[in-house]
């Protein structure tokens, strides 16, 4: 390794930053966090530095460099665009032996800035030794996602406890097995799920647990157990009875990977069990951890692998052999993902969960097509409806569908759509409200078919687009034409779609507005995406306002 990595104290310790700039400030920024007391020299010093060191610990001094400030320093930093000043006051400092930083320029400089990952206490530093310092910060961008805040407020309960621990476990192995059950079990879900108060009960019931076994090793010479040895889980209590796991009820998302949420990665790669829906795509499903079993639950329309009921005594089951359960679920699991009935289960039988939300088909596929499911010239409500309710019984509440300012998503409408748009147009929706279906939404396959409630049934018909896959009802859909950015080649369009766009865009109750061209990139709304029809049927609709 070129250089060699450290970590400088810098509490209450005098750094000088020559630099009154933007450079200084994101400088004084890091080096504020560590609670080091920054002296600013510079003739002109920003606003924005004079917000950020505002307290007596800094001091700004508004005068042009003079060596004599750098008196005491603990660091120097050379942040002004003076090339030859820079390079003075990089002499100036190796005289006095202070290390010196010169901004952007790694010959001049004595240490680097890595890119930080900071879960304090625990801090990482990324550097490329001053070679590719934007490759560096996407590599802390990319551990980031991989860990948990709850790492640093599990570092200070350890601090906390490393004491008692080390009186009550007296050898370094049996210290590291103890933390090493800790930060790998249920002290760490529970501070990573936010729980600080279980974690550290947990933490000081285990603790005990652990001194018990010792001291009873200790009594009885006869004993085969080693006391470096591991010891039972945390979760066992002394009379040996099983200890209870836990089920995460994870939303996987459209089925893009890069959808899924930091949390729900992390439970999938700490799993020993997953039980996975239709719905859920290969790639999701392979970050899982590798070893762990994955047995498919899915439900399709008519066509259930396994019976609601089934899955939550599955859950409950697994659970209570001790293992650590994820249901992974296409979507989110509360809108029409029956993770409510889930969980109703494990809270009856004693099972502890947690819940970690997904992208939802209605956001992915209105993102990924480029409808916007509110605006405010259009549409100032949004509605999720299932096509079916419980036990298959189809939704006909048509009359409740009539506001022309609200966007209507239905899941499971696809192999209804006759019945829905004839029963739409029937109880007074005009028959040229525009709708789309969206199929596979946010995969490389994603198609988007757009038409009026009076042609999209002959439009699906010549076009077939699969499930998984819903509709979009609304003004908002004719937005479809300029705002659509993702798997272009794939669209299918009505050909008439310019005359549907002029119901509402030029001549609307609304007033004209006239059509724009608009950069289809610029409107990469990539925070969500779906998989449309999207979860089982059965529950009632979900009206948001």
């Amino acid at each position: 390794m070129n250089t060699f990595p450290l970590f400088f104290k810098l509490e209450d310790r005098k750094v000088l930053i020559v630099g009154g700039g933007d450079v200084a400030l994101r400088k004084a920024d890091l080096l504020s966090r560590a609670g080091a007391a920054i002296t600013i020299l510079a003739p002109v010093i920003s606003d924005e530095i004079q917000a950020l060191l505002n307290d007596s610990k800094h001091q700004l001094i508004y005068e042009n460099y003079n060596n004599t400030y750098m008196s005491g320093a603990r660091v120097i930093i050379a942040a002004t665009d003076d090339e030859a000043l820079n390079h003075q006051i990089h002499a100036d400092a190796t005289a006095l032996n202070i290390p010196v930083n010169v901004v952007d320029t790694p010959h001049l400089c004595d240490f680097i800035f890595p890119a930080i990952v900071d879960r304090n206490p625990i801090v990482i530093g990324i550097s490329s030794n001053g070679k590719a310092p934007v490759l560096a910060r996407l590599l802390r961008a990319r551990l980031e996602t991989l860990i948990p805040q709850g790492y640093g407020k599990l570092a200070k309960l350890a601090g906390e406890f490393r004491t008692e621990v080390k009186s009550k476990i007296p050898t370094l192995t049996g210290r590291r097995q103890f933390w090493e059950r800790a930060f790998e079990g249920k002290v760490s879900e529970l501070m990573f799920a936010g729980n600080e108060v279980e974690a550290t009960e947990q933490l000081q019931a285990d603790l005990d647990n652990t001194a018990a076994q010792i001291a009873s090793a200790i009594e009885s010479p006869t004993h085969t157990t080693v006391v470096d040895a591991p010891v039972v889980e945390h979760e066992t209590s002394l009379d040996a009875t099983t200890p209870v796991g836990e089920v995460y009820i994870v939303g996987a998302g459209p089925g893009d990977p890069e959808l899924l949420t930091f949390k729900a990665l992390r439970l999938m790669q700490q799993a020993d069990i997953v039980y996975y829906d239709a719905l859920v795509s290969p790639q999701v499903l392979d970050l899982c951890r590798r070893d762990a079993d994955k047995v498919f639950v899915g439900k399709k329309r008519s066509n259930h692998a396994v019976a609601q009921l089934g899955i939550n005594e599955l859950l409950v089951n697994s659970a209570k052999e001790g293992r650590r359960v994820v249901r992974l679920k296409g979507g989110d699991p509360f809108i029409f993902g029956r993770g409510g009935e889930e969980i109703e289960s494990l809270r009856a039988h004693g099972v502890p969960y947690q819940v970690v939300p997904g992208i939802t088909a209605a956001n992915a596929a209105a993102s990924y097509a480029g409808i916007p499911l509110t605006h405010r010239d259009h549409s100032q409500s949004v509605r999720f409806v299932t096509g079916f309710l419980k036990a298959g019984a189809p939704n006909s509440n048509f009359k409740s569908f009539l506001n022309t300012d609200e966007t209507v998503v239905f899941y499971m409408g696809l192999h209804s759509l006759p019945r829905l748009t004839e029963g739409l147009i029937d109880a007074g929706r005009a028959d040229s409200t525009p709708i789309a279906i969206v199929s596979n939404a946010s995969m490389p396959n994603q198609q988007v078919l757009t038409g009026t409630l009076a042609n999209i049934v002959e439009l699906q018909e010549q076009n077939q687009l699969p499930t998984p896959a819903l509709l979009i009802m609304g003004d908002v859909v004719a937005l479809h034409d300029n705002l659509a950015w993702y798997n272009l080649q794939n669209q299918q369009h009505n050909q008439n779609s310019d005359d549907l766009a002029k119901n509402w865009l030029r001549e609307g109750s609304r007033g004209k507005v006239e059509k724009q061209l608009i950069d289809q990139q610029a409107h990469a709304l990539s925070m969500i995406s779906s998989l449309a029809t999207q979860q089982e049927e059965g529950l009632e609709q979900l009206i948001i306002d």
